[in-house]
């Protein structure tokens, strides 16, 4: 037998005027965790769907056990315990825990019947298995987004899967969710399962892969022992050249308040926050998930207006009643969903990037198209996204692009303050490096910035200030940035006593 359940062979898949895969290869052995790394763009989702029978390749081979098959769709890949685990859940959202795993493959009576006290049975014990006690009459909505991860792996288990992919599972999740999701993975590894773990972050890595295989512009660049690599020769690999400063963070001059949160309030939420915010300077907000940091800046913006509190733009009093008001007052905002509440999918991309700034192109009451594209390719080529034409659809651009897209959409409005929320989640470490000189660049310009981030190294990185939340409050604020530690911010964001009397205003 061979010494790999799956081989893939000088794999190439072709798009129009795009080469996905250029003659990829890939071993995986039995009862590994392999990680899969490369930046956006790489390859990685076309390779995932050529393995489970979504796409089909124009050239290679693929074994299995050393056997050569052909999967000519899904079901066939499949059948052979190929599963796949995707970034973006494939739930179905108002069906129960237990719907969502067996759907496809109920249990039925011989009479044909769904048999619903076996499935839920089978369901709960599953879920026991991955040491969840998720409740399989839950509607999958209902979940967190780390516990339908749990319910997605159940259904693969369910199925007998050997063969497991799991695409970006922790982008979304907290530390201690993370955690979880190790000690599963580690587990099925245990039983005999063979994971290819697709991740951006090195944490995820090391924690978990004793191997580790890089794609660069659809090609085959290598497979490393983890333990064998260091952290700089993997990035080279990754990006095709070496990133000296991932942080690229340059001095610049720090003058005068442009933005003040005082006593910011909001039931449920957050309470009693306040910070104020500089020209040229980049303040961050972390803390623990759930601590209120994406509310606060939502509150700001006008999505979800506080119930007391008040905003000073530039020492002037202002109301905020929704998104236009903040635009026009000059605050932009990027969300952290850039997906469901940053991108218009099915829109073009300059269509994306203009869209909020029509008015500019209105010319004798029509949109000036020719201008409208031109402005469009110069901010995405500012910011170095890879697609063929400034008309190409956003759903069809990898995640770091995509948010790519919606920073050239923020650059393309008049703006002081720049709230931007997990920035550089699910991005890879060449668009992170992109992204940050982009964030460098604009507090060098006097833009006030607000960077929302549960990375440490990020948040050391780029802050000139650190805003801690803990439970909705403001627990901490570090001004002297250079001699903070990670464990002071985690300490700081476990604390059982926040304290919001230190604010600088």
């Amino acid at each position: 037998m061979s010494e790999y359940i799956l081989e893939l062979k000088g794999i190439t898949k072709v798009f129009p005027g795009v080469k996905a895969l250029d003659k990829a290869n890939f071993q995986l052995k039995r009862g590994e965790i392999h990680a899969l790394m490369g930046e956006n763009g790489a390859g990685k989702s076309t390779f995932i769907k050529v393995i489970t029978g979504v796409h089909q390749p124009e050239e290679g081979e693929i074994f299995i056990n050393g056997k050569r098959v052909s999967f000519k769709d899904p079901k066939a890949a499949f059948e052979k315990s190929i599963t796949a685990i995707y970034q973006h859940g494939t739930a179905y959202p108002y069906l129960t825990v237990t719907e969502n795993i067996f759907i496809g493959h109920e249990k039925l009576y011989k009479s044909g019947l769904i048999n619903w006290r076996q499935m839920k049975n089978n369901a709960k014990r599953l879920l026991t298995r991955l040491g969840s006690n998720i409740d399989p009459s839950a509607i999958m909505g209902s979940l967190t987004v780390a516990e339908q991860q749990i319910v997605e792996i159940a259904k693969a288990i369910s199925t007998n899967a050997q063969i497991i992919i799991m695409d970006e599972p922790t982008a979304a999740l907290s530390k201690r969710e993370c955690e979880e999701l190790y000690h599963i993975t580690e587990r099925l590894r245990d039983e005999g399962c063979s994971i290819i773990f697709i991740s951006h972050r090195f944490e995820d890595m090391y924690r978990l892969a004793s191997r580790v295989t890089v794609l660069r512009d659809g090609k085959y660049i290598g497979t490393w022992n983890v333990d064998e690599i260091s952290n700089e020769i993997l990035i080279s690999k990754m990006v095709g050249r070496k990133i000296s400063q991932i942080y690229p963070k340059e001095k610049t001059t720090i003058d005068g308040e442009i933005l003040r949160i005082d006593g910011f309030s909001k039931t449920g939420y957050f309470k009693d926050v306040s910070f104020s915010l500089r020209r040229g300077e980049i303040l961050a907000i972390t803390g623990l998930v759930g601590a209120g940091r994406t509310e606060v800046c939502q509150a700001i913006f006008g999505i979800s207006p506080p119930d007391k509190g008040n905003i000073y733009l530039e020492g002037k009093k202002i109301k905020i009643k929704e998104p236009l008001d903040a635009m026009r007052r000059g605050i932009g905002y990027l969300p952290e969903d850039r997906q469901k509440q940053g991108l218009i999918l099915n829109w073009s991309l300059v269509q994306n990037v203009t869209l909020s700034t029509l008015e500019k192109f209105k010319e004798n009451g029509r949109i000036n198209q020719s201008k409208e594209r031109r402005v469009a390719k110069e901010l995405l080529e500012k910011v170095s996204t890879k697609a063929n034409s400034v008309y190409d659809k956003a759903s069809g651009l990898s995640g770091g692009n995509q948010q790519k897209v919606i920073v050239a959409k923020i650059l393309n409005s008049d703006l002081k303050v720049i709230i931007l929320d997990e920035p550089t989640k699910g991005v890879d470490v060449g668009a992170k490096s992109q992204i940050y000189k982009i964030m460098s660049d604009l507090a060098s310009q006097g833009f006030g910035i607000i960077m929302v981030s549960s990375e440490m190294p990020e948040v050391l990185g780029m802050a000139d200030t650190i805003v801690v939340m803990q439970e909705g409050r403001v627990s901490k604020i570090f001004t002297d940035v250079e001699n903070v530690t990670q464990e002071q911010i985690l300490e700081a964001a476990m604390g059982s006593s926040p304290d919001n009397t230190s604010w600088r205003g």
